[in-house]
């Protein structure tokens, strides 16, 4: 129960989902445990947010389920308007932005959504730049995950001249995309982004 004994540790407040998957990178670094491969540690050592906006409903809900069961009235919890206000702050703080959505759902909605948050706010940012869906889902059931790119422009959410949906499976469409940009090598120029020093 790693993720109660995290909880634990931590102060007895409302946390965004970004804050506590940062304390679960400082823990694992902290603890010197090995994990090369921990997609929360080398974004935790880059200052790299990670948002997951319906994180009670994972594996790591159950540690904090146990975590509140046994605290009773002063426990952590995980706050979805804060992780949505931090993500905003992302946008506001970037010129540009694009998206990458793998699968659908509630992170592809969330993500898309702080375009209008910025409104919202009384802000004028532009629309995400660019978006890439990598889905199997198609919009015929009318469900949020086959829901085009062309429809979030209605919302002014993206910009349609570089948008694209791509119909396959994410594990054989990532690994694709994920090389060719690796091969290209822009990011070697690019100055690494710790938005986390935002918070």
């Amino acid at each position: 129960m790693t993720i109660a004994k995290i909880a634990d540790s931590l102060p007895p407040r409302p946390f965004s989902s970004r804050e506590f998957i940062y304390e679960m990178g400082k823990y694992l670094a902290r603890e010197g445990i090995k994990c090369e491969k921990s997609v929360v540690y080398a974004a935790y050592q880059k200052g790299l947010p990670i948002f997951v906006p319906a994180f009670s409903d994972c594996s790591a809900g159950f540690g904090l389920i146990h975590h509140q069961w046994h605290k009773q009235v002063q426990y952590l919890s995980i706050d979805s308007a804060r992780d949505f206000l931090e993500l905003t702050k992302v946008k506001l703080a970037c010129e540009e932005t694009g998206i990458l959505m793998i699968g659908g759902g509630v992170p592809k909605n969330f993500t898309q959504d702080v375009v209008v948050a910025t409104d919202v706010l009384g802000i004028e940012k532009p629309m995400h730049k660019y978006a890439v869906q990598l889905t199997v889902a198609d919009e015929r059931d009318g469900g949020l995950s086959g829901s085009t790119l062309k429809e979030a422009s209605s919302w002014g959410k993206v910009d349609t001249k570089f948008e694209q949906m791509v119909f396959g499976e994410a594990t054989v469409t990532m690994p694709l995309l994920i090389s060719d940009a690796y091969h290209r090598g822009a990011w070697k120029k690019r100055t690494p982004a710790r938005f986390n020093d935002l918070f």
